[in-house]
């Protein structure tokens, strides 16, 4: 094992690869990494005084980091999903057992030393905790959506669960440990500080504990799903080998299930997509569709609304309306006592205005319209003028 004699001696190794220990960090969990594509990254003789001091070891044709230099990488940046409740467990105990020496200690000085150490374990608990509840739920999020095999990652999420458990446990534990009741020690010193960090431990606590109970409540939930999926495959499977066999029918209730359902199947209109080719979209006639196109779903375009002007009155006491100064329902009742045919009649009926040949036409048209029930439409045809018309007479009743 190597031994360095410095703290410089230790950074000034690890900025001596910082380029290929980025590297090869970022390539922790694929595949190895070989020597000779190393050379492409840093200096042969640079490479084997890092493989000297163990920040990276050698296997054959392949190279790795050390797992002590990994290990303090993830701590720091926060990517380890191990997660490591025994490390919390430890520094319990080992926050009791300095209580004890403060207590039993006469010296101040290394009353002091022992106070200062129980601090810094506090802490230690604290971030070691939260760490551990944040990366529980980034692992169990990504067990759900990542793993492949439905076994795996039952077997998984229950092993996860357990963990939750333990780390549930331990918030536990560091409660009593802080209760000043059960552990006197936090109320007899007088320090400042020591209280200031014991109050942020049980705020941290507390979140991580309701972060535990969203933890559980997606694992039970995952874990649902994942059985009702298993199951509904199973299903289905058997059902594709019945069908197969055709055997559907006379081993299950298909028919019974399908004669019974009501429900409305809705389809989207799938809309039909044209690849255009690349040789057309370099022509004129391409580049005039594009603009036009842009042109109508320009955000910034502007619709202008033609505003119409103001009515006079003269306007609105003199003007007539064509169509709404004849009374249709009272020419039905006319052509029902006269009998004929439609047309002659609209034709030759007396009007209260001025009515072209046009015009009559359209009042034709619209009574074919308004009392179709009440019409007849004959297969004999009339003409007059220019165009040739319907035969059409009042329906006997």
């Amino acid at each position: 094992m190597y031994i360095y004699n410095s703290i410089p001696h230790i950074t000034n190794t690890l900025n001596l690869g910082k380029d290929l220990l980025e590297v090869l960090f970022e390539k922790r969990k694929s595949l190895p990494f070989r020597y000779d594509y190393a050379l492409d990254i840093i200096d042969e003789n640079k490479l084997n005084i890092l493989i000297e001091r163990e920040v990276i070891r050698r296997n054959g044709p392949y190279i790795e980091m050390d797992e002590h230099y990994l290990s303090f990488y993830e701590l720091l940046l926060e990517a380890n999903e191990e997660i490591s409740t025994s490390v919390i467990d430890e520094n319990i105990q080992l926050v009791y057992q300095l209580i004890d020496y403060y207590g039993k200690e006469d010296n101040d000085l290394r009353k002091l030393g022992y106070l200062r150490s129980i601090k810094a374990h506090l802490r230690k608990i604290g971030k070691i905790l939260v760490r551990n509840v944040v990366s529980l739920q980034r692992v169990i999020d990504n067990t759900f959506k990542n793993e492949p095999s439905y076994k795996v990652k039952i077997a998984k999420l229950e092993n996860l669960d357990a963990k939750r458990i333990e780390i549930n446990r331990l918030i536990v534990e560091v409660e009593k440990l802080l209760d000043r009741e059960r552990t006197p020690f936090f109320a007899q010193v007088p320090d400042e500080e020591l209280l200031t960090i014991a109050r942020e431990l049980k705020t941290e606590l507390l979140s991580a504990g309701h972060s535990l109970i969203h933890s559980q409540q997606d694992i039970i939930d995952y874990l649902n799903q994942i059985r009702t999926q298993v199951g509904f495959t199973r299903k289905l499977r058997r059902i594709k080998y019945l069908r197969e066999q055709f055997e559907l029918q006379e081993n299950t209730n298909v028919r019974e299930v399908v004669d019974a359902e009501r429900s409305v199947v809705l389809e989207g209109v799938q809309p039909t997509l044209f690849k255009i080719s690349i040789p057309y979209l370099q022509t004129d006639e391409a580049l005039d569709v594009i603009l036009k196109v842009a042109d109508g779903i320009r955000p910034d375009k502007v619709i202008h609304r033609q505003e119409l002007g103001v009515i006079s009155a003269e306007q609105m006491e003199n003007q007539e309306v064509g169509e709404a100064a004849i009374n249709t329902r009272k020419m039905m009742d006319v052509f029902s006592r006269t009998g004929g045919d439609l047309f002659s009649f609209v034709m030759g009926y007396e009007y209260n205005r001025k009515m072209d040949f046009e015009a009559k036409v359209t009042l034709f048209c619209r009574l074919l319209s308004l009392y179709e029930n009440e019409l007849e439409i004959t297969d004999r045809f009339g003409h007059m003028e220019h165009i040739e018309y319907a035969i059409i007479q009042r329906t006997q009743l």
